[in-house]
């Protein structure tokens, strides 16, 4: 069997690595304990000694997941206008839904116990994802560009509006190629933002 990650890895980091090709390939329902120390060359019981348990290994991919997805978001929203930035944002997004769908539905769709609730969670700043959003309406509204509002509600509709996207066209209902889905997407929340301005 094909052992995954880099040698020089800590076995920690093969073993997360491990579980996150499996995840963003097959899904969550493919992450065993038991396979994934076979594909590290581990004894399922020597995996014990690095997680506690499949939820704990899950839980930590989840979370290093969400903080590479944030660094890698936070690069490309730094230029032209909030509105730009934005729409900027709205690409990162889809590019990971459409590119890595298995890995997208774990994070964002899936019902986990340690996944983080809205609105206590997010308004502590919890998210690292949805921060970044945040931040964006937070420039606009600062900048005079949105009518002042509660920002985490703006927020939290806004990924509910793309995450509703991503999902119907997951679920084969929007009958678009990719490039037609990202303008409708980009469309949708044209219309959205034309109705927060200022």
């Amino acid at each position: 069997m094909k052992v995954y990650g880099v040698d020089k890895a800590s076995t920690k980091e093969r073993v997360a690595a491990v579980a996150r090709e499996i995840l963003t390939t097959e899904g969550a329902d493919a992450v065993s304990m038991r396979r994934v120390a076979q594909a590290v060359g581990l004894t399922p019981m020597a995996l014990y000694r690095h997680f506690d348990n499949r939820e704990a290994l899950l839980r930590h991919v989840a979370d290093e997941c969400f903080a590479e997805i944030a660094r890698r978001w936070s690069t490309g929203i730094r230029q032209g206008t909030p509105v730009e930035r934005l729409s900027g944002g709205v690409d990162d997004y889809l590019d990971f839904a459409l590119r890595e769908p298995k890995l997208y539905a774990f994070l964002f769709g899936e019902r986990r116990d340690d996944a983080r609730m809205f609105p206590e969670d997010f308004r502590a700043r919890r998210s690292p994802t949805l921060n970044l959003l945040v931040e964006q309406l937070t420039a606009g509204i600062e900048g005079g560009v949105f009518r002042d509002d509660d920002v985490w509600e703006v927020a939290i509709t806004v990924a509910a509006l793309l995450h509703g996207f991503v999902e119907l066209y997951h679920g084969g209902r929007i009958g678009l190629d990719e490039p037609g889905f990202r303008a409708l997407c980009h469309a949708a929340l044209e219309r959205m933002f034309d109705g927060i301005k200022a």
